[in-house]
């Protein structure tokens, strides 16, 4: 036994060396397959002579570091730190507010120059008069003939020619018919920087976008269209003025029917435009179809309809993405809105939560909406479904909750109490049918009696 158990003890110590030596050989192994890497494919955009070639793969290594160089330089270029588009919001405000600076004075210098030259054709006419009339007399007719207290201008026969205006009637008249050169050249490109850049906005009207649309789509380039509506909304904030209502609808529209929703989402948040009631109809009837932006249609629409003063198209918007406590915040805010009012709303949204926050206290405050009227609205309307889940969630709280709603409601009559007990009757609830007319008839002082109860004298009232 000694002998055999000296002879396991070695072959073990054996096996164990063995083992440590092909540790240390497979270690070896994989790092030297991680090092060593061989191309079972072709670079791309090399032949394979030209991927064994020094020469070739140096040259194509130079042209990957110039393409790499390029792209950070275009990267560069296209994106800055967030930082300075604050300083270069700031130095446009300091423009801007230069620049109106700059008008006023313009107009009160021209205010004056026009004054100078009533005073010198008053001036002309009276020595070339009889001088039987005072120079005074003269000055006042005159003003009073050319309203100059309006600043409305002088009339053109009292004026002499000004090159400055006769230069920029020019300039636009060059503008236009630039613009309408480059559409029939085919270089829409070019038409769409002479549309935005023209002065005084000559060109940003619907007379321009008409055009455009003719053009329609253009295979593998982008929508002439599209391209003058970022270009006019992207300058908005450079105007004294924002995009009148007629554009910021049809840019709208542009940008939905191009699927360009970021655009969209941009435009509306950040650029001066001026909203309406059919641009928010636009968005929200785009959510409507595309399902997977609803939730931002929904909440552009919103920000449109608040800006325009559309306070039930805004709650609807509300109601849609779910903000019930937002929605009665909104509520609560502008108290505009009536029973008929809140009767649509949940109609158009029939949202139990809804229904719910409109029927109890909100606040400290009572109910918006009656729960009886609600729940008869709602099976006259044919939206029985929501009436019944709003029954069952009712009915879960048993006589006291009925009780506690029915005594907190009012403006539903006794009458249409009984409309909704048999309502509740007619779908099947008949314990919560019994508990509203057992309130009932405890509000209208009149107790109920027991079959089984013989101590009972029904007509001992007649003889008090």
């Amino acid at each position: 036994m000694g002998l055999i158990e000296n002879n396991s003890s070695k072959i073990q110590l054996q096996i164990n060396e063995m083992k440590q030596v092909r540790a240390k050989y497979d270690t070896k192994e994989e790092q030297h397959c991680t090092c060593y890497k061989e191309p079972l494919k072709p670079i791309p955009g090399m032949t394979l002579q030209e991927s064994v070639s020094l020469d070739a793969l140096t040259k194509y290594l130079k042209h990957l570091e110039g393409k790499y160089a390029e792209i950070e330089e275009l990267m560069s270029k296209k994106y800055v730190p967030i930082q300075r588009k604050a300083d270069l919001d700031e130095e446009m405000t300091v423009v801007l507010e230069r620049r109106d600076s700059t008008e006023n004075l313009n107009n009160e210098l021209q205010f004056s120059h026009q004054r100078l030259q009533v005073i010198s054709q008053a001036l002309t006419l009276w020595v070339k008069s009889d001088r039987s009339r005072s120079f005074q007399d003269i000055v006042e007719n005159i003003q009073k003939s050319k309203d100059l207290h309006d600043k409305q201008g002088i009339v053109e026969e009292l004026l002499e020619e000004d090159p400055s205006k006769a230069k920029e009637t020019e300039i636009l008249l060059y503008f236009i018919e630039r613009f309408n050169e480059l559409i029939s050249l085919g270089e829409y490109e070019k038409a769409v920087y002479f549309a935005v850049n023209g002065p005084r906005r000559i060109l940003h009207n619907i007379g321009t976008v008409n055009k455009f649309k003719a053009i329609g789509k253009i295979r593998g380039k982008p929508s002439p269209l599209l391209l003058f509506f970022e270009s006019v909304f992207s300058i908005s904030h450079a105007f004294r003025h924002p995009v009148d209502a007629v554009l910021t609808l049809e840019g709208i529209k542009c940008g939905l029917s191009e699927k360009r929703l970021d655009l969209v989402i941009n435009w509306v948040t950040q650029e001066r435009l001026t909203f309406s009631e059919e641009a928010g109809d636009v968005i929200f009837d785009y959510g409507e179809q595309d399902t997977y932006n609803k939730a931002k249609c929904l909440a552009l629409a919103q920000i449109i309809y608040s800006e325009c003063g559309l306070h039930k198209k805004a709650l609807l918007c509300l109601c849609k993405q779910g903000q019930i406590h937002g929605a009665m915040e909104y509520i609560q805010q502008f108290k505009d809105f009536t029973s008929d009012d809140l009767k649509q709303l949940i109609k158009l949204c029939p949202n139990i939560e809804l229904i719910q926050c409109l029927t109890k206290e909100w606040n400290g405050k009572p109910p918006y909406l009656s729960f009886g009227l609600a729940v008869l609205h709602l099976f006259s309307v044919d939206m029985k479904k929501v009436g019944i889940k709003l029954l069952q969630e009712i009915s879960k709280g048993g006589k006291d909750a009925v009780e506690h709603l029915m005594i907190n409601d009012p403006f539903c009559s006794l009458e249409k109490w009984q409309e909704v007990a048999n309502v509740c009757l007619q779908n099947g609830f008949d314990q919560l049918s019994n508990d509203i007319m057992s309130v009932l008839r405890s509000q209208a002082g009149v107790t109920e009696i027991s079959e089984e109860d013989d101590t009972v004298n029904l007509m001992q009232h007649v003889f008090w």
